[in-house]
C-alpha cells in the first residue's frame, strides 16, 4: 500500500498498536468508525484524498478482524476515479471487503469494464485482478467476451495477458457456458505455443480448468503440452527469471502434465515417444538434496510425473524405475520426502505388475512403522495392508500384531480391522488364521469387533479337523489371569461346544473347563452373561451320566438368575434349568451346531469395498460403514448380547430372546421327534421386510408414517440408497407426525420432480415455502434455497442444518434466525461429489411461527444423476470402450424383472431424463437401447458409462440390463440406480423427460436368436 503522506491513517494505526489491551483497541476502533460514519454522511464535503484515507483506514479495521459493515458503497465509487491513486484503493479495498455476491460490486460492473477495454494498461490490470478475485456469474456474463479479447490480442503486452488468462479462469469456473468450445480449441493450442513463459503458464492453468471440464474438445493442446515439457525439460529458450533454484519453471511442468491427466490416452506414437522421454529425464534427474526450497521444488514435479506414468500406464521398466526411486526415498531422514514416497508408492500398487519390486522395500517399509510422525505410520499401514498377499502375510501380519502393543490408541481400531482382514484373505492354513485372532484379540481386545470373533465360529464350526486345536488354544488362553471379556466370550462359547473333544488331555475335564471358565464370571458384563449361560448348558450336556457335583453347581447358578431383571439372562436360566433335567435327552436338545452355510466374510466384502475406493482410505472410516451396516441389519437381542447373528454366520442353536412359560418347552419337545432345535422367534428370512418397518416405525420417526410416504419410499437408486434413518426421518416431516402444521402437497413428489429438474418448490406449509434452484458442474453443485415467508409475522428460531452422507461434502452458508414478514432468505449450499453413491444429504430444517414449532427433515435433491453429463457417443468411440472393460467388477449384467410395461420410446424419454443419453443405431436389435454418459465425482473424474437394455417384445415386464464403467462401485450404483428406475418409473421423471424422435421400426421381428449377448456380433 502507498501509505506515504497519509499522517492521519498513520497515527491511527500507531495508535491501535500501541493499546495496552483489546478492550483499549475495540474503543479506539469503534472511535474511528464512528468518525468515518459522519464524515460520508456528509460526503460532498470530502475530498478525493480525504475519501482514500478514511477507505484506508476501513480496510485496515477489516484486517483486524472487526465487522465494517458501512462505507462500501464509498469504495466501489473509487474504482471509477480518473486517477491512478484513488482507483488503485478502490480496487483493492472491493475486492478486501467484498464478495460475488455482494449487491455493490453490480454497480462496478460497467466501471469495471471500462478499464478492461480501455487502453490504459495499469487500469486493465488493476480491472482483471480485481474480476479475477471475486467475479462472479454476473461478471462472466459481462466481461468474458473482453476478457477473450485482451487474452488472444496481439497488441497487449504479456503483463496484460497473463493477468486476463487467469481472469477467464475464474469466470470459466463461475459460468462453463461463457468458452465457446468450437472457437477455443484452436485458440488453445496457439497460446500454448507463445515464447513468454508467463502467458504459457497462465494459459496452462486455464487450459487445465478446461479439459477437467470436457476433454475431448482440446485433443490439438495435447501435443502442444508435451512440446513446452521438451521445452521446459532440455532448459531451451527458458528466461532466468522463470527458473526456480535451477529448476525452469517447475510449476508450469506441474501444470502441463496435470492437464495430460485428463486425457483418457495418448494416440501419437511420435507424441508419446517424446512424454515418455521426458518422464524418463524427470526420473533420472530428482535427487535429494540438502536445500529444502530445491527439494520441494523438484519433488512436485517428481510426484506429478509418477501420476502421469501411472495414468498413461507405462512400460514395466519405467514402473520399475518409479519404484525404485521411491524406494529412496522412504529411506530418508526428511519426514516430509518419507511420507510422499510411502503415499505415491501406495498409489503404485493399483499398477499392475509391480507389487512383487514393491515387496523389496518390505523392511524399510516396516521401519517406518516405528517412525515418530504418526502421519508416516499411518501411510506405512496402508502400504503394508495394501501389499500383502499368501507369499508375505505371515510376515506382516507377525509385524504388525507385534506393533499393536505400542500403537496409540487412535490407530488400534484401524490396525486391527487390517490385521482381522488380512489373516482371513491370506491364511495359509487355518490354525493360523485361529492363533491370529486370538492374538488380536488378546492385545486390542477393546478394539476388536463383534464381526471378528463371529468369524472364527464360523471357520471352527465349518472345518471339524480344527476344533480340537481351536478348543486348546482357547483353554490356554482362560488359563491367564486377566483376559478382555471378548476373549472371554469367543473362549467360551469355543469350549462349550467342543471341550468334549479336549476329554484325554490333562486339566481338559468338563468340571474343570466349567471352574477355569466360571473364574471370570465376576468380571464379564449383563452382554456376556448369557453366552456363559450357554457354554454352561452344553458342558452339563456333553457330561453324561453328569457328574452330580458339578450338576449342582450350574443349577445353582441357573436358580440364582431365574429372577434377573434382564429379561435375556432370565429366560436362558429358566429354560436351561428346565432342560437339563432331561438327563440323555439333553444330548438331542442341545446337539452339536450345524455347519455354517457358506458365505462372504463380511470382512473381506468391506475390504474389497475399499480397494474400489481411493489408495489411502482410512479403516476408521470402513469401520464406520460397518458399524451403520450392522445396526440396520443386526435388530435383535442376539447381537446386542454378543451372540453371533444369524445374518452373519448362519442358524444359531439358542433359546429363543422371547420369554415363554417353561412349560412350552415340553411341547416343543414332542413336536421336534426328540431333537429340539430352539429356533428364534423371527428367522432371517423376515430380517429385510422387518428391518424396513422399524425404520419406519414410531421408535425410529417419533410418529405414524403414511401411506403415500410408504408407497413413493423405493423412488430410485440415485434418490434412496441404502436405507439409512435420516432418508426415512425425510419421508416423513415431524409436523406430520405431531398433527400440527401439515404440508402443502406431497413432500415425496416434490423431492421426486426436483430429482430430474433444477428449480422447483421443495416443501411449503401455511407459513412458509422452501424452494430450490440448482446449478451442476461437473462434481461440483450449487444449491440455493430460498426460504419464503407467506405470512405478516415474522419466523423465528430458524435453524437449517445439511445432514450429509460420507460421498457429498456441503458447506451451507449461515442461515437468519429470523425471517421477516413476506420476506424471502437466499441461502446458497455448496457441494461436492466425492465419489459414486446412492445416498441422499437431508436438511434438518425448523422454525417458530407464534405457538408453532415446525421441524423438517427433507431429502435433497443431490442424486447420483445431478452428476451426469450427457454424452452421445458413435460407433468408432463406443464398441473400443465396451470390449476395454470386459466382464465384473467393470462390467455388470442383471435380468430385471416386474418392469412396468411400457413402449421403448417412453423408456428412451426416462433415459434422457436422468442425463443417460440414448445413442440410436448402436445396436441392430431395434428392441434394445444403448445409452451413454459422463459421471463426475472427486475419486472417478469423468468417467465414461455405458448401458445396454435388452428387451423382450413379447413380455414387457423383463429385460436384460448390462452396464460398464471404468470404476466398480460406479458401475454397481448406475446398475441399482437404472434398475429402481425401471422398476418404480417415477411420474415427476415421465414428466420430465424430454422427446426422443421416433426410430425407424422394422416391418418384421428380427429371427430369434438363442444368446442374446450375441446380438452386436460379438462386439458387446
Amino acid at each position: 500500500m502507498a501509505l506515504s503522506g497519509m499522517r492521519g491513517l498513520s497515527v491511527f494505526i500507531s495508535d491501535v498498536r500501541n493499546c495496552q489491551n483489546k478492550e483499549l483497541e475495540r474503543l479506539r476502533v469503534d472511535k474511528e468508525l464512528g468518525n468515518i460514519r459522519t464524515r460520508f454522511k456528509n460526503e460532498k464535503g470530502l475530498t478525493p484524498y480525504e475519501k482514500k484515507k478514511y477507505v484506508w483506514k476501513m480496510l485496515y479495521i477489516h484486517m483486524l478482524g472487526y465487522d465494517v459493515d458501512f462505507g462500501h458503497m464509498e469504495a466501489v465509487s473509487l474504482i471509477s476515479a480518473p486517477k491512478y491513486p484513488e482507483k488503485q484503493v478502490g480496487y483493492i479495498v472491493t475486492s478486501c471487503l467484498l464478495n460475488e455476491n455482494h449487491d455493490f460490486l453490480r454497480l462496478a460492473i460497467n466501471t469495471v469494464r471500462n478499464d478492461i477495454v480501455g487502453r490504459n494498461e495499469t487500469f486493465q490490470c488493476l480491472a482483471l485482478t480485481l474480476v479475477g478475485n471475486i467475479g462472479g456469474r454476473e461478471f462472466a456474463e459481462s466481461l468474458a467476451p473482453d476478457v477473450q479479447k485482451l487474452l488472444i490480442s496481439s497488441s497487449c503486452r504479456p503483463l496484460v495477458r497473463k493477468k486476463a488468462a487467469l481472469c477467464l479462469v475464474r469466470l470459466f469456473r463461475k459460468n462453463p457456458d461463457v468458452m465457446n468450445v468450437d472457437s477455443w480449441s484452436d485458440r488453445m493450442a496457439q497460446l500454448l505455443d507463445e515464447r513468454d513463459l508467463g502467458v504459457v503458464t497462465s494459459s496452462m492453468s486455464l487450459l487445465v480448468a478446461l479439459v477437467s471440464n470436457n476433454h475431448e474438445e482440446y485433443w490439438s493442446c495435447l501435443p502442444k503440452c508435451v512440446k513446452v515439457l521438451e521445452r521446459l525439460s532440455r532448459n531451451q529458450d527458458v528466461p532466468q527469471e522463470y527458473t526456480y533454484y535451477g529448476i525452469p519453471s517447475p510449476w508450469l511442468q506441474v501444470k502441463a502434465m496435470r492437464a495430460l491427466q485428463y486425457f483418457p490416452t495418448i494416440e501419437d506414437p511420435d507424441t508419446r515417444r517424446s512424454l515418455f522421454e521426458v518422464l524418463q529425464r524427470i526420473l533420472m534427474g530428482t535427487d535429494v538434496v540438502k536445500n529444502v526450497n530445491k527439494n520441494n521444488a523438484s519433488h512436485a514435479v517428481l510426484f506429478e510425473a509418477l501420476a502421469l506414468v501411472m495414468h498413461l500406464d507405462a512400460e514395466k521398466e519405467m514402473m520399475s524405475q518409479c519404484v525404485a526411486l521411491l524406494g529412496k526415498f522412504i529411506a530418508v531422514r526428511e519426514p516430509n520426502i518419507r511420507y510422499l514416497g510411502l503415499e505415491n508408492m501406495t498409489r503404485m500398487l493399483m499398477v499392475t505388475d509391480v507389487q512383487d519390486i514393491i515387496k523389496r522395500h518390505q523392511a524399510q517399509i516396516i521401519t517406518s512403522l516405528k517412525d515418530p510422525d504418526i502421519s508416516i505410520r499411518r501411510r506405512a499401514l496402508d502400504l503394508l495392508y495394501g501389499m500383502c498377499d499368501v507369499s508375505n502375510a505371515k510376515d506382516i501380519v507377525e509385524e504388525l500384531l507385534q506393533y499393536l502393543s505400542t500403537a496409540e490408541f487412535v490407530m488400534r481400531e484401524e490396525l486391527s480391522l487390517k490385521i482381522a482382514i488380512l489373516a482371513e484373505k491370506f491364511a495359509p492354513d487355518l490354525s493360523w488364521y485361529v492363533d491370529v485372532i486370538l492374538q488380536l484379540i488378546d492385545k486390542a481386545g477393546d478394539f476388536v469387533s463383534d464381526d471378528i470373533w463371529f468369524r472364527v465360529v464360523q471357520f471352527v464350526t465349518n472345518n471339524e479337523d480344527l476344533q480340537p486345536y481351536a478348543a486348546l488354544k482357547a483353554r490356554e488362553y482362560l488359563d491367564k489371569p486377566a483376559i478382555h471379556e471378548t476373549m472371554v466370550k469367543v473362549s467360551a462359547y469355543i469350549l462349550g461346544e467342543y471341550s468334549h473333544l479336549l476329554a484325554r488331555r490333562p486339566g481338559c475335564s468338563p468340571k474343570e473347563i466349567f471352574s477355569i471358565i466360571h473364574e471370570k464370571f465376576p468380571t464379564v458384563t449383563t452382554s456376556t452373561i448369557p453366552i456363559l449361560l450357554s457354554t454352561y448348558a452344553k458342558i452339563l450336556m456333553h457330561t453324561q451320566p453328569p457328574d452330580p457335583e458339578l450338576q449342582n453347581q450350574i443349577w445353582a447358578i441357573f436358580r440364582k438368575y431365574e429372577g434377573c431383571i434382564d429379561v435375556e439372562i432370565q429366560q436362558r436360566a429358566v429354560e436351561y434349568f428346565e432342560l437339563s433335567k432331561k438327563g440323555a435327552a439333553l444330548m438331542d436338545i442341545l446337539s452339536e451346531m450345524p455347519k455354517f452355510p457358506e458365505r462372504q466374510s463380511s470382512l473381506i466384502k468391506k475390504a474389497e469395498d475399499t480397494e474400489t475406493d481411493t489408495a489411502d482410505q482410512s479403516a476408521i472410516k470402513l469401520r464406520s460403514q460397518q458399524q451403520n451396516s450392522n445396526a440396520l441389519v443386526v435388530t435383535d437381542q442376539h447381537h446386542a448380547n454378543g451372540t453371533p447373528p444369524v445374518n452373519q454366520l448362519g442358524p444359531v442353536k439358542v433359546p429363543s430372546t422371547s420369554k415363554v412359560d417353561c412349560d412350552s418347552v415340553d411341547q416343543r419337545e414332542a413336536q421336534s421327534n426328540g431333537t429340539l432345535t430352539i429356533v428364534d422367534p423371527q428367522p432371517p428370512s423376515s430380517a429385510s421386510p422387518d428391518l424396513l418397518g422399524d425404520l419406519l416405525s414410531p421408535l425410529a420417526i417419533e410418529g405414524p408414517h403414511s401411506a403415500e410416504n410408504q408407497s413413493n419410499h423405493s423412488l430410485s437408486a440415485g434418490v434412496e440408497g441404502a436405507a439409512i434413518v435420516e432418508e426415512a426421518l425425510a419421508l416423513a416431516p415431524i409436523e406430520e407426525q405431531m398433527n400440527t402444521v401439515q404440508p402443502i402437497g406431497s413432500i415425496a413428489e416434490r423431492f421426486h420432480a426436483l430429482c430430474f429438474k433444477d428449480s422447483g418448490v421443495l416443501y411449503e406449509d401455511p407459513y412458509i415455502q422452501i424452494g430450490s434452484k440448482a446449478d451442476w458442474r461437473a462434481h461440483h453443485g450449487r444449491l440455493v434455497l430460498f426460504l419464503g415467508n407467506k405470512n405478516t409475522a415474522p419466523l423465528a428460531s430458524v435453524q437449517a442444518i445439511i445432514l450429509s452422507p460420507s460421498h457429498l461434502r456441503t458447506e451451507l452458508s449461515l442461515v437468519p434466525e429470523t425471517i421477516p414478514p413476506r420476506a424471502q432468505v437466499q441461502c446458497p449450499l455448496e457441494v461436492v461429489n466425492l465419489r459414486p453413491s446412492r445416498d441422499v444429504a437431508v436438511l434438518d430444517f425448523s422454525y417458530k411461527f407464534g405457538t408453532h414449532l415446525v421441524n423438517v427433515k427433507l431429502r435433497l435433491p443431490a442424486v447420483l444423476n445431478k452428476f451426469f453429463q450427457p454424452i452421445t457417443v458413435s460407433a468408432e468411440e463406443f464398441f473400443p470402450q465396451w470390449r476395454s472393460l470386459s466382464g465384473p467388477p467393470l462390467k455388470l449384467q442383471e435380468v430385471v424383472r416386474g418392469v412396468r410395461p411400457m413402449a421403448l420410446l417412453e423408456m428412451a424419454n426416462l433415459f434422457n431424463s436422468f442425463q443417460l443419453i440414448v445413442c440410436p443405431g448402436l445396436d441392430p436389435n431395434p428392441n434394445n437401447l444403448v445409452a451413454s454418459t459422463t459421471f463426475y465425482s472427486e475419486s472417478t473424474r469423468a468417467m465414461l458409462c455405458l448401458v445396454r437394455i435388452e428387451t423382450d417384445p413379447a413380455d414387457r415386464t423383463q429385460l436384460r440390463m448390462t452396464v460398464a464403467s471404468g470404476d466398480p462401485a460406479l458401475t454397481f450404483e448406475l446398475k441399482e440406480f437404472v434398475k429402481e428406475q425401471l422398476v418404480s418409473i417415477p411420474t415427476a421423471a415421465r414428466a420430465a423427460a424430454p422427446p426422443v424422435p421416433p426410430q425407424p421400426q422394422p416391418t418384421s421381428p428380427p429371427p430369434p436368436t438363442s444368446d442374446p449377448g450375441a446380438l452386436l456380433a460379438g462386439l458387446l
